[in-house]
């Protein structure tokens, strides 16, 4: 199709989050977007379900996985070029990523290879995968009085040229100490390195930490361990996309121990004005 200006006429192309499981974990946003689409790139984790809410749709599968064969991320972004560009003016492309696009989404790649073919876009948020991690397993990520800050950081790295896709590719692990909570996506195949790292960071090796893996699916896991013991969780979690909570948000919910609000001040002490 052609503008009137000569140009190619583009669709529109709306990053939407499918959340971190199952399909009802998706907003109403995306799923309203899902229904107008004309054609869907979808993640691999994100659910097959989610068909359901756009059959009239073309589904392509870019999804992309740890330590296995992805798609690379430069065809990913010329597919979703050539798709606006098949749609045409008024019609509509979803990239539909698992959890929130913005967050280990390789969404940054993608909106400059949109901003580059001048095709108009929006992002759509979703739950991301450390939420619903500490949502199944009932660990507020801050906690008043000891969990102030919390830190997002991935356990994969980019090895590998551009032509490879990124997550296919193994770099150097890193952790540090930078917020009361830490939390590592993708770190199921490196729990030992993690707590290598930890401690090499400063972390006390009877720091808490819970893995929780396939969070948002009814066969989810979590287990709590120490960081010492945290290699151990390995063959638990094996084969699975996996979140790892380290330091005050790992901390089970204890009910003999309520929590520390010795910092706030009682109304009788706090500083009243009207």
């Amino acid at each position: 199709m052609k503008a009137a200006s000569g140009t190619t006429a583009f669709g529109r192309v709306a990053f939407v989050g499918a959340g971190p499981g199952q399909a009802d974990l998706i907003t109403v946003r995306g799923a309203q977007r899902l229904a107008q689409a004309s054609v869907v790139l979808t993640d691999a984790l994100a659910d097959p379900a989610l068909r359901e809410l756009a059959p009239q749709a073309r589904w392509l599968h870019v999804g992309k996985r740890g330590f296995a064969d992805s798609t690379g991320q430069e065809a990913i972004n010329a597919l979703l070029v050539r798709s606006a560009r098949e749609v045409g003016a008024g019609g509509l492309v979803v990239r539909l990523k698992g959890g929130d696009p913005s967050v280990f989404g390789r969404l940054e790649e993608e909106l400059q290879a949109m901003a580059e073919a001048g095709i108009e876009c929006e992002v759509v948020p979703g739950v991301t995968a450390a939420l619903a991690a500490a949502a199944s397993a009932k660990r507020p990520l801050t906690r008043r009085g000891s969990g102030r800050s919390v830190s997002f950081s991935t356990a994969m790295t980019r090895a590998a040229p551009d032509h490879v896709a990124a997550e296919a590719a193994s770099g150097p692990l890193r952790a540090s100490r930078s917020a009361d909570t830490e939390v590592f996506y993708m770190a199921g195949k490196q729990l030992g390195a993690l707590a290598r790292q930890l401690v090499r960071a400063g972390w006390p090796t009877d720091t808490e930490a819970c893995v929780i893996s396939r969070a948002g699916w009814p066969d989810e896991l979590h287990s709590d361990h120490t960081i010492e013991t945290l290699g151990r969780a390995s063959m638990l979690h094996a084969g699975r996309p996996t979140v790892v909570l380290v330091g005050a948000g790992a901390r089970p919910i204890d009910a003999a121990q309520p929590p520390d609000t010795d910092h706030i001040p009682s109304p009788s002490k706090a500083n009243l004005s009207t």
